[in-house]
């Protein structure tokens, strides 16, 4: 496991030392490099919220093969650090985008539904949330609760890969005619440029707590992930496409069927 204070093997009890070590510095550069998103991505770690399996690659739905997850699902359950890293959101989209910018706050179905809870409450707003489809039966609804025409929209989530199920909740809330320019999430990859970039396309900016290059610093930093791991994760962050298919993973589905 990839959580454990020590670092600990990810899959082989007896590991080579790569020939190409890690290098901090060069983590750091691309890291976030704010004490919100540094303290993030070690809660995140301490939580066991990510996982490093470099023998055992993840698949995700998108097809792509990956030695590491994460799971912000995990921070519900967890009140001291769910408490810490809401306060680290709160006061970065206050720095970032500014509260009495933000009418409303919004969760997406469904992963996203507790952090806008969470948010709306600190932030003392109004929440609603938006199904990834329209409800099959009454009022065939999308949007559940009090959206007003004009509002303006904060979107939330618990992370972003390549960005593709934020259009569809972004669709929805500008077909209720609200005003969205800014989407928040917790975990934001920070490897897939098309993440960014769909949602610049339509005029909204994506803002997150940490990345998985903070997850990588603080890993090396507090002893999380073995060398093998560090190195494996760090090739995948480098060239993501490359290490999936070098790793058993299928091309990405097509624009359509972009993942989260």
């Amino acid at each position: 496991m990839a959580t454990k204070k020590k670092a600990k093997s990810t899959g082989s009890t007896s590991v080579e030392k790569p020939a190409n070590k890690l290098n901090g510095k060069g983590i750091s550069a691309k890291a976030s490099g704010t004490l919100e998103a540094r303290d993030t991505a070690r809660l995140l770690l301490e939580i066991e919220a990510i996982h490093c399996r470099p023998d055992n690659p993840y698949i995700f739905t998108s097809g792509r093969a990956s030695p590491v997850y994460i799971d912000c699902r995990k921070i519900i359950s967890f009140p001291e650090a769910r408490a810490k890293i809401m306060q680290h959101a709160f006061k970065m989209i206050d720095k970032t985008i500014g509260w009495n910018k933000i009418d409303v706050v919004a969760g997406g179905e469904t992963a996203g539904i507790p952090f806008a809870a969470f948010l709306a409450a600190l932030a003392k707003k109004s929440m609603i949330y938006v199904r990834k489809q329209p409800k099959g039966f009454g009022r065939m609804a999308q949007i559940e609760g009090d959206l007003k025409p004009g509002k303006r929209v904060l979107l939330v989530e618990d992370l972003a890969t390549d960005g593709g199920s934020k259009l569809v909740f972004i669709e929805a809330l500008k077909k209720a005619e609200a005003k969205v320019t800014d989407c928040f999430v917790i975990f934001h990859y920070g490897i897939f440029p098309q993440s960014v970039e769909m949602l610049a396309a339509g005029g909204v900016k994506l803002h997150a707590l940490a990345t998985w290059w903070d997850a990588l610093e603080a890993a090396q930093k507090h002893k999380y992930f073995d060398e093998r791991g560090l190195n494996e994760t760090r090739s995948f962050l480098e060239a993501p496409e490359q290490w999936s298919a070098n790793h058993g993973g299928r091309p990405p589905a097509p624009r359509s069927m972009l993942g989260r």
